[in-house]
């Protein structure tokens, strides 16, 4: 089956594709806000070709077809507050819509209901992996969990934007709320209990916060975390929201995950 794009009737934007076999796993992916930044364009650059399973690519909340803001400065420049009008509800509102766009992509691709479930994200969209593997993993028969230069902690990429706004972030008592439950380096222990394979691919030229977050997620000897030599954050060309030819960087992380799931899916 070739590719299909639409809008489930949640009013979730995807990008998707059935396996060979009904009872092939089924991979849900959430984009980055970085390129790729939509689930065409992450499906471009994230084919996961080699590997036979349900592929479905989720847009997130407030961004591409749902952003609110023309573009990520427009977003910087119009005064909201970034952690509790912005990352605050894309998290929040991706983790809970999901459900019902899987069952809904199950069936319109035909995926068996008892087909194991992979979660797969980059920057944003890991955060966003993450809080679903927590959350839904459990009832949703998760077998294993990508993170890909994944948003581990908010609060530092959040201070890291200083340059870029119109004065530092102030924290208050909310956005702190919002920073605890997006720290997936403090909520450790959340991803352990889950008892399922975890990986993480991320470039060792990536900016300080998510590089820092990942080494500290390391230490904790979680995950299988992989490095991969002089690749920065995003893994598309810019503008990032059509699909595009696959960059080398992109090849080397598609490669590193389609291998790495086929070994864990096979255990």
């Amino acid at each position: 089956m070739s590719e299909i794009s639409g809008t489930t009737s949640g009013g979730v934007p995807y990008t998707a594709r059935a396996a060979r076999h009904p009872d092939a796993p089924v991979v849900a992916a959430w984009h980055l806000l970085d390129p790729p930044n939509t689930p065409a364009a992450m499906a471009a650059a994230l084919p996961l070709a080699g590997l036979d399973a349900h592929v479905l690519y989720l847009g997130l909340p407030l961004s591409g077809a749902r952003a609110v803001h023309d573009g990520f400065e427009a977003l910087l420049g119009s005064g909201i507050d970034l952690v509790t009008d912005f990352f605050g509800p894309m998290h929040e509102q991706a983790n809970d819509e999901f459900p019902g766009a899987l069952a809904e992509l199950r069936e319109r691709l035909g995926a068996d209901r008892e087909a194991p479930l992979v979660v797969l994200g980059g920057s944003a969209g890991a955060s966003v992996a993450a809080e679903v593997a927590v959350t839904h993993g459990a009832a949703l028969g998760l077998r294993a969990t990508v993170l890909v230069n994944p948003m581990l902690r908010l609060r530092p990429m959040v201070d890291a934007m200083a340059e870029f706004l119109p004065e530092p972030y102030r924290w208050t008592d909310a956005s702190s709320a919002v920073a605890a439950r997006m720290d997936f380096v403090a909520r450790a222990d959340e991803l352990r209990g889950l008892g399922t394979s975890l990986l993480i691919v991320e470039g060792d030229a990536d900016e300080a916060p998510f590089l820092d977050a990942v080494r500290a997620f390391d230490r904790l000897e979680l995950a299988e975390v992989r490095y991969v030599p002089g690749v920065e954050h995003g893994l598309a060309e810019w503008p990032g929201d059509e699909p595009a030819p696959q960059t080398a960087a992109a090849r080397a992380y598609d490669e590193i995950v389609t291998g790495w799931l086929r070994s864990a899916l096979a255990r």
